[in-house]
């Protein structure tokens, strides 16, 4: 939930609000008599739960309450890993040596977590012999055996034809 969502003090609009206290103390009571505590206790009266009939307020300091909630945002970001998704470019008249390094560097990426796009290129009279680059993909996939997951099996785009591979998720 956004905490631009939330309403405090005099914005809660309803009637009655479930209250919640600081020792965890529960119970249905009007907005103005919530706010009378939260005045004395000298905090914020915060609605946590507007869905709800009725809505959820809880009596806690609005700015620590905030400043807590964006620090919680900031540390799932810094756990998130960002997928980027790597091409590696070939022909469909590629060599074996050339097709082991290419294969080489698809594991590496795989590896480090990336995903991969795996793009064959047709030039001029190559178009007519698309199933050559069938062979190369089949031939790059029992190269790199049981390190991918499929994301999109080979296909013709216009000129070229490509797959997308992720790495194996671990168990």
């Amino acid at each position: 939930m956004a905490e631009k969502d939330l309403r405090i003090n005099e914005q809660i609009r309803s009637r009655e609000v479930r209250l919640i206290r600081e020792d965890g103390d529960k119970g249905i009571i009007s907005v103005s008599e919530a706010l009378e505590i939260a005045k004395e206790a000298g905090l914020d009266l915060v609605e946590v739960a507007p869905q709800a009939v009725p809505p959820v307020v809880k009596i806690l300091n609005y700015g620590k309450f905030r400043f807590e909630n964006e620090k919680r945002l900031r540390d799932s970001k810094k756990k998130q890993k960002l997928l980027k998704l790597k091409e590696i470019r070939m022909q469909p008249k590629i060599d074996d040596h050339d097709l082991d390094f290419k294969s080489k560097h698809i594991k590496d990426f795989l590896a480090d977590g990336n995903k991969v796009k795996v793009t064959i290129r047709f030039r001029g009279r190559e178009l007519a012999h698309t199933e050559l680059g069938f062979d190369v993909m089949k031939d790059v996939l029992s190269r790199i055996e049981g390190e991918y997951a499929m994301d999109k099996p080979p296909a013709m785009e216009g000129r070229f034809m490509s797959m997308v591979l992720s790495p194996k998720t671990k168990k």
